[in-house]
């Protein structure tokens, strides 16, 4: 439809032209204009005489029919709308072909417009190019890129395909005389976000808005004009998946669709129907198609991509497969075992690095490495089908199969200390106006399928507003009525995936404080205070104690101009990082660089004798870190590794018992090994009178929490609501809660085992 007059317009052959002249009846008196102007200033004398001369006898000119040779100038200043008289004709099969003869010549002279106006002054445009009858506004040519907002021809001109526009608010003194001049607060549009991350004094904090031209939908005028029963490409790239497939059903079943345009349409539908379906199967069905990529999640990228994979019915294909069951809710997860087991029954061999139970006792073969990680590992402990390593007691995965070992349940349940932040009307993205009431001197679990609202909720409503009220810091939580009760705790510390570093020469033995211990102790040694060597000597960042050739790196960069840079090893250190004046000085016969290299597992037996050092490092190894290096670059971490790198920071300060502490999704690339020690970490900051929070999928931590929050029932606009609150056994009881399905059967294990167990509790 047009822009600015909402005319629903649409492009026409001259076949369609012909018939729509005929659909008029027999005997109608029909004039064949073409539209030469409209709404345009000028005289036109010129143009008359012109159209004279070319055989034309008469225009109508603003309403009223005029002789061409008798024509005189228009008012320069007036806008004017001028059709010129093709034909007059009676409407007859006779005269069929002199109709479109001079539907033809209209077009050619009014560049693909024609207007049918009847005896009674009933007029319908016609177009080649969907242009306005009003306006004369014509759509550009259909085609793909003009619905892209990533491509100039679709992507509004405003905020380039944006949708948005940053904003900063500054106070500025207005205009006028001294004493008249007032302060006042100025918005303007960001246009340069170029500065420096240490400059503080200039830093701001954009305030994000929809665009005022496109309001978020992205695209230019033309391309949000172009509708499908009332409802543009940016409308229905809103619904959720499921919705958009219900709505593309009616759509092919509606009776005003012309039989061409069903025809044209039924083929592309079906292709979008398949592609719907994948995604459904692989349960992605409440995600809508406007969602940005960087706000999925890493099971949701996993599905998505699983689903190409499953619509592209190839075979003889290996699929190898990196932790897909990250992130993903047991319902969600039996449904990924579902398509895993489609690509292979196709006829493919499908490869996953995995560590979840379920996933493991579904496989084939089973290869198991170990024993430990990092230079403790590289064996291969066990292979065969699930039953065969259960049996294998070299292996610690079959232990956990078989039940030997496990994640030990809590004895009871605490109590908390009876406080409680409580928050009231969360309505952010899909949540109904949650009140939630969160008890403090807990370990509570938030769960839910994904998509149901649990990061919402808790990451960016809760979190954010305790980080502005704590620490000032410059966020925006989602909206919400009220959040009570802050004066129970003293601080909040989110520990979450994001990298610790950016740099290569960040460690997270610096991170943690360990590097700086390492180098007092270094500086400490005769030979250092023989040669007037600080501390700062021992650090491969700082000029003086590091290589110069390599500037502490331990490898040079290789320019490969077309190609990917590589990395030799630096030929003056020798990988080593320091000079040789550095290496000289030793502490057990180990030079510094030898200590970089050492593994947190050897660093434990090396340092014991050092309790400062001691006590960093076996908070390292307590998060199941014992395989990282001590000279390890952040950079190399995975996301797992750099969460439990800041919970050991956390777990080596001094606790003050008031402290509430959020983890999402902490069990991430865990092995149930590493899950054990990361419960009984958890358990311990709780026993000091933290709170601890987890967003949670794994079942053996749900199953360790004094309070689960259920979200739920479903994801997207099926969600938002709190399902069910309470204990583990509480929760279970609830037939609405998806994750009750799947916890009850544990806990009935668990009570099976109680009076076997022989491990100790996790609380008294």
């Amino acid at each position: 439809e047009c822009p600015e007059h909402h005319i629903p317009v649409a492009s026409q052959t001259p076949q369609d032209m012909l018939e729509g002249v005929l659909r008029l009846g027999e005997g109608s008196k029909v004039f064949i204009l073409a539209p030469m102007a409209q709404n345009k200033k000028g005289e036109f004398l010129a143009e008359f005489q012109k159209w004279f001369k070319k055989g034309f006898i008469k225009a109508k000119v603003d309403g009223e029919f005029i002789d061409l040779d008798k024509a005189k100038k228009l008012t320069k200043t007036k806008a004017h709308n001028i059709d010129l008289v093709i034909d007059q004709v009676i409407v007859k099969e006779s005269v069929k072909t002199r109709i479109a003869e001079s539907l033809n010549t209209a077009i050619q002279m009014a560049d693909g417009q024609v207007v049918i106006e009847t005896i009674q002054g009933k007029r319908t445009l016609f177009s080649l190019k969907s242009s306005c009858p009003v306006c004369g506004f014509a759509f550009p040519e259909l085609e793909p890129r003009l619905f892209s907002f990533n491509n100039p021809r679709g992507y509004c001109e405003t905020c380039k395909g944006l949708g948005t526009l940053d904003f900063v608010e500054e106070e500025v003194y207005s205009d006028g005389d001294e004493g008249s001049r007032k302060l006042e607060k100025v918005k303007y549009v960001l246009k340069n976000q170029s500065q420096s991350e240490d400059d503080e004094e200039n830093s701001f904090e954009p305030d994000i808005q929809d665009c005022p031209d496109c309001h978020g939908g992205r695209l230019k005028p033309e391309s949000l004009n172009v509708k499908l029963l009332d409802k543009n490409i940016v409308e229905l790239a809103s619904f959720n998946l499921t919705e958009l497939q219900t709505w593309l059903e009616a759509y092919t079943k509606n009776k005003k669709l012309k039989e061409r345009d069903k025809y044209l349409a039924d083929k592309i539908i079906a292709q979008i129907q398949s592609r719907i379906q994948y995604l459904l199967q692989v349960g992605t069905g409440y995600l809508s198609l406007n969602r940005t990529a960087r706000t999925l999640s890493g099971g949701e990228s996993q599905r998505i991509r699983l689903a190409t994979q499953v619509g592209s019915s190839l075979i003889g294909i290996l699929y190898v497969m990196d932790e897909p069951s990250i992130g993903l809710h047991p319902r969600d997860h039996h449904r990924l075992l579902k398509v895993i087991r489609e690509l292979r029954d196709r006829g493919n061999t499908v490869l996953l690095v995995e560590h979840d139970e379920d996933t493991i006792r579904e496989a084939d073969f089973v290869v198991d490495l170990g024993p430990g990680a990092g230079k403790l590992g590289g064996e291969i402990m066990a292979q065969g089908t699930p039953a065969e390593i259960e049996k294998n007691k070299n292996s610690i995965t079959g232990q956990y199969l078989s039940g030997a070992k496990r994640v030990p349940m809590p004895t009871k349940r605490r109590e908390g200390n009876g406080k409680f932040i409580e928050i009231k009307g969360a309505r952010g993205n899909n949540l109904k106006n949650v009140d939630a009431k969160i008890p403090l001197g807990l370990f509570l679990c938030v769960t839910g399928v994904s998509g149901s609202g649990k990061s919402t909720l808790i990451m960016d409503t809760l979190y954010k507003h305790l980080a502005a009220k704590f620490y000032k810091a410059q966020v925006k939580p989602s909206p919400f009525e009220s959040i009570t009760g802050l004066e129970n705790i003293d601080k909040v510390i989110e520990i979450d995936q994001k990298p610790i570093g950016r740099t290569p020469r960040s460690t997270p033995a610096t991170y943690v404080g360990l590097l700086p211990l390492i180098r007092e102790l270094y500086a400490q040694i005769p030979e250092a205070k023989l040669r007037g060597y600080g501390p700062g000597r021992f650090s491969f960042n700082t000029k003086g104690g590091r290589c110069e050739a390599c500037q502490g790196h331990g490898q040079i960069r290789m320019e490969m101009h077309f190609l990917t840079d590589v990395y030799v090893p630096c030929d003056v250190c020798q990988t080593k990082r320091y000079n040789r004046e550095t290496l000289v000085v030793k502490y057990k016969d180990k030079n510094i660089s030898d200590v970089l290299d050492m593994s947190v597992a050897e660093a434990l037996e090396f340092f014991k004798n050092h309790s400062v050092i001691h006590k960093k490092l076996e908070t390292l190894n307590q998060v199941g870190l014992s395989y990282m290096t001590l000279g390890q670059s952040s950079t190399t971490l995975s996301g797992g590794e750099a969460q439990r790198v800041k919970l050991s920071k956390e777990l080596s300060k001094r606790s003050t018992g008031k402290t509430f502490y959020i983890l999402d999704e902490p069990t991430t690339g865990l092995h149930f090994e590493d899950i054990r020690k990361l419960v009984e970490l958890l358990q311990e900051l709780t026993e000091q009178g933290n709170t601890v929070l987890v967003i949670e999928h794994n079942l053996e931590v749900i199953k360790t929490a004094d309070h689960i929050i259920d979200l739920g029932p479903d994801g997207g606009n099926a969600g938002g609501e709190i399902v069910v609150t309470g204990t583990p056994e509480h929760v279970v009881k609830n037939t609405r809660s998806e994750i009750a399905k799947f916890l009850k059967p544990i806990l009935e294990n668990e009570s099976g085992k109680k009076s076997k167990s022989t491990e100790p509790a996790l609380s008294k």
